[in-house]
């Protein structure tokens, strides 16, 4: 049996470079010229794979895949500089070895956790179906993590939406030390036969005819396949493993039996495609060719520190929004008209969470009437919170511009992974080379009866510990328009949090002006303690600066970003009044209250205009509870502010 695209010499070629790429790299390591090592060696096959696919298709690979991405066109020199961590490898350092980044090659950044990326493949998907592309993705995962619950997520939602992805279940029969023949999805009947297949993942023909199926059906409009490729990991699961602690050494013989690199060589002997020597040349060859180039890649330069990749990219450039508010409005609606303004002024924006389609428009009614407008373009989502943010990353990934909505900030926690995996990290370790502008929109915040555990949180500060992130959070409805069309513009992800509280408070004649982001707002003007906040907290400072004056005149400062955060204006304020307290409904332990303290004691400039030292009030470290008196009584009010201002003065 033959294939008409598979040159077999070329093959073993590609096969058995990947084989001595790992053999080089464990060299190396032994030596003490690296640090860690994840060897493919096994799955040497899955060269044949990418043979299915085009130039214009799109890879989401593991960090098993050398043969794979060595066929998709990934140069071993590239692979030698991410095993050195050199200064000019796909990530500037950031990554592990086998973590294949590649723009050019249409390589989505690998991360280490295995089914992280099928997510992002299915929103790339669903950007290529938009553009009425015939392109496909190929998404790589170990079998281990198809327990995943992303693993499931990402299929559900690219067979709802007939997405064009081929998922690669590389099924070695371990998670590095716990076999899965009786725990993977496969095995325990729970997909449906129709999406799946089992392949020969040892036998390259085997590989491409299934792929090749799978790939006609994901680009005539027919939806995903799940590839299940049965081969062994012949090696230990990574260089800080040993893998004969857990296998037996009647199972390694018998793996070692059906390497499938050896039965490669064989099959081209016993057919004459190559004699034993030539194939003995070009095993010299091959290995002098690797030597030669891991040792060019050893002597490049390192990364330096203040070389390290960038988090952010510029922030983007504040402009008023292009919209009048109505002569009394809120919130809700000026948000809702800055995200219809964004969708009719750019065609890559679109809109996705639950229940957001018209009739109900969101549980708020934050984009009441925009799916009727905008059909197609605003689409509710399922209830799946890491759905929702992982295709968000593909998409934005891709070139569209989403703007997501999570229903309550307390429902981003099944999307953490996605938030902090991907999203925050794309482009720092890629050098930039992938972005990430994905706004992510949510109500946030109690002082509301009746929400209790799970519609209350605040959340800021978890975000705010996520390098990667930007964060903004509004009091009022100028500002709320503001930050909103500064972040539409924007190249990084950002989280947006639309206080609960306030977001129906109505406010008259207001007029819209250019916000940028990391520039506070001075609520309040006072000589004597200057309370610093945000979101919610502006109310009950404001209350208590009216219930002290004028015995003690309070400057209210309004942060209203938190990432990037305006210490200007904090030291500014401290310049006048010599005392600060800081005021925010995030749990008292580890809130962002803390960072602004600590910034302001620990820098001299800042430490000598204060005349004595911070007092931070925040929520009690309590979960809200639901009646409104344990509400009321975890939370900041006006007379723990009041206080904390009388101890600051004294």
């Amino acid at each position: 049996m033959g294939h008409s695209k598979i040159d077999p010499v070329a093959l073993l070629r590609t096969m058995l470079t990947s084989r001595e790429a790992d053999r080089r790299e464990g060299i190396l390591l032994r030596q003490g010229k690296g640090w860690f090592q994840i060897g493919s060696m096994g799955h040497e096959a899955l060269a044949a794979l990418p043979l299915a696919f085009r130039e214009d298709d799109w890879f989401f690979p593991y960090y098993r895949d050398r043969a794979l991405m060595l066929a998709r066109g990934y140069s071993l020199w590239d692979m030698a500089l991410d095993f050195f961590a050199k200064a000019d490898c796909s990530s500037g350092g950031t990554q592990m070895p086998c973590h294949f980044s590649s723009r050019r090659l249409n390589v989505f950044s690998v991360a280490t956790p295995t089914a992280s990326s099928l997510l992002p493949a299915c929103g790339a998907a669903w950007g290529m179906r938009l553009d009425g592309k015939d392109t496909v993705c190929q998404a790589s995962l170990g079998d281990a993590a198809s327990r995943q619950g992303e693993f499931f997520e990402a299929v559900c939602f690219a067979v709802q939406e007939r997405l064009p992805v081929v998922f690669c279940v590389m099924d070695n029969g371990y998670g590095i030390s716990t076999p899965t023949r009786q725990l993977v999805p496969s095995r325990l009947g729970v997909l449906h036969e129709e999406h799946q297949r089992r392949v020969d993942g040892r036998d390259p023909y085997a590989v491409l005819e299934a792929t090749e199926q799978a790939v006609q059906k994901a680009r005539a409009g027919d939806g995903p396949s799940v590839l299940w490729f049965d081969l062994d990991r012949l090696a230990s699961h990574t260089s800080s493993d040993d893998h004969r602690l857990y296998r037996d050494p009647e199972e390694l013989e018998a793996m070692l039996r059906r390497d499938p690199l050896k039965a490669w060589e064989e099959r081209l002997l016993r057919e004459g495609l190559v004699t034993s020597a030539e194939l003995e040349r070009m095993k010299v060859e091959i290995a002098e060719e690797v030597a030669d180039v891991y040792r060019r890649a050893e002597k490049e330069p390192d990364p330096c520190p203040q070389d390290a990749p960038a988090l952010f990219g510029p922030l983007p450039e504040a402009e008023a929004p292009p919209f009048v508010p109505s002569e009394r409005t809120t919130m809700v609606a000026t948000v809702n008209q800055a995200l219809e303004a964004a969708l009719e002024e750019d065609g890559r924006v679109l809109l996705f969470g639950e229940d957001i389609e018209d009739p109900k428009g969101g549980v708020f009614g934050i984009t009441k009437g925009l799916s009727t407008r905008f059909p197609g373009r605003v689409r509710n989502s399922p209830l799946a919170e890491a759905t929702i943010v992982g295709v968000g990353i593909g998409l934005a990934a891709y070139g569209y511009r989403p703007v997501f909505e999570i229903q309550f900030i307390d429902f981003l926690s099944p999307a953490w992974n996605q938030l902090t995996t991907n999203a925050s990290t794309l482009r720092w370790r890629t050098k930039g080379e992938w972005t990430c502008p994905l706004i992510l929109y949510a109500p946030s915040g109690a002082y509301l009866p009746g929400g209790g555990p799970w519609h209350s949180q605040s959340f800021e500060s978890h975000l705010a510990g996520t390098p990667g992130l930007r964060v903004a959070m509004p009091s009022n409805v100028a500002d709320a328009a503001g930050l909103m069309w500064t972040s539409l513009h924007g190249q990084d992800p950002s989280v947006f949090l639309i206080p609960k509280h306030l977001f129906r408070k109505p406010e008259r004649d207001v007029a819209l002006e250019a916000v940028p982001l990391g520039r506070a707002r001075t609520l309040r003007e006072g000589a004597d303690c200057t309370i610093i906040t945000w979101g919610n907290g502006t109310e009950v400072a404001l209350l208590a600066a009216d219930r002290l004056s004028p015995e003690v005149e309070v400057e209210v400062l309004d942060l209203r970003s938190i990432v990037p955060w305006d210490r200007d204006a904090v030291v500014a304020s401290l310049a006048k009044t010599g005392r600060v307290v800081i005021v925010h409904e995030d749990p008292r332990t580890c809130g962002f209250g803390d960072t602004v303290a600590a910034s302001i004691v620990s820098d001299p400039a800042s430490w000598d205009l204060l005349a004595g030292p911070p007092v931070v009030v925040a929520r009690q470290d309590v979960p809200i509870g639901f009646h409104p008196n344990l509400e009321y009584g975890c939370l900041p009010s006006v007379e723990d502010v009041v206080r904390a201002v009388r101890t600051a003065m004294r």
